[in-house]
């Protein structure tokens, strides 16, 4: 496995090595000890996997402590653009955000610990998405920005005009309103 530590401290891409022949392919998804030696130690205790149409966009999310949550994302069929956002008050890069495409082909993982809020586009006909979570999902714990909040400037590499959102998404609240409540 290969991991990319981004410019945003805590955030890491993981490439596996992916072995092929005629039958098909085989690679390591998953390595305690090899993840433990990179700095992720979490032990996750709930999977779950969202199938979407082109264009789809979902965030941005992030769960309130206590129930804060890290998450460990892959791509199981088509391809993404997957955003985490710095949303931790002292960090040097508090308002920065990444983003690394994630798909079927290439099998990156995306780890983003306690702290950020999430999000994808999805850049092909469909996506099937799937993430491992260290906390359980708390209903009252919900976060979320607006995906297109001026001040975040993100790039989701598909056009918003045709973004496909849930009704909540299209009415979370600004980046400027979480600063001045910041919960992490």
């Amino acid at each position: 496995m290969d991991f990319f530590k981004p410019f945003i401290q805590g955030l890491i891409v993981i490439t596996p090595k992916i072995f092929t022949d005629n039958r098909g392919y085989f690679y390591e998804s998953y390595n305690k000890r090899a993840f433990a030696e990179i700095g992720i130690t979490d032990e996750f205790v709930q999977d779950n996997e969202s199938f979407s149409a082109q264009n789809t966009l979902r965030g941005l999310h992030f769960q309130k402590p206590p129930f804060t949550q890290s998450k460990l994302v892959s791509v199981l069929e088509g391809s993404v653009w997957d955003i985490a956002v710095d949303l931790r008050k002292d960090s040097p890069t508090f308002g920065k955000w990444f983003g690394v495409e994630l798909s079927a082909e290439n099998k990156k993982q995306f780890y983003i610990p306690h702290g950020f809020a999430h999000g994808f586009s999805v850049l092909t006909p469909t996506a099937k998405f799937s993430y491992k979570c260290d906390n359980f999902y708390n209903k009252a714990s919900e976060g979320a920005i607006l995906f297109n909040d001026k001040e975040l400037n993100i790039d989701w590499h598909i056009d918003l005009s045709k973004a496909i959102l849930s009704e909540k998404d299209l009415k979370n609240a600004s980046f400027a309103s979480y600063k001045e409540n910041p919960c992490f």
